[in-house]
């Protein structure tokens, strides 16, 4: 089972930026497809960006504001958030799928709060 540890959420005013990061354990993190998934208060978890391989995806509510990137080497995917809206409210959790074996991993989930 791939560890997960996620880092770099907190209190921000609305307007300002955070950058999200997600440590993974083992040695296969090059082939995994990596991904943040916002869940808002009293909402169901949902997706906000994942890479694999070249390819990154956005939700339409984060496009242009939110930039997804992986470090291969240092087994860590970041999201860098710009210009949040109270809405980007949420604990954010980092996701791991193994293409091959179909596992999956979730990280214990960072708060993102943007208030003023």
């Amino acid at each position: 089972q791939v560890q997960l540890v996620e880092s770099g959420g907190g209190l921000v005013q609305p307007g300002g930026s955070l950058r999200l990061s997600c440590t993974a354990s083992g040695r296969m993190f090059r082939v995994y497809t990596m991904g943040w998934y916002q869940q808002a208060p009293g909402k169901q978890r949902e997706v906000a960006s994942i890479t694999a391989g070249g390819d990154t995806n956005y939700a339409d509510s984060v496009k242009g504001r939110f930039t997804i990137s992986r470090d291969n080497g240092q087994n860590t995917v970041y999201l860098e958030m710009n210009s949040l809206k109270p809405e980007d409210t949420g604990i954010y959790y980092c996701n791991s799928k193994n293409p091959f074996s179909r596992d999956e991993s979730w990280g214990q989930g960072t708060q993102v709060t943007v208030s003023s």
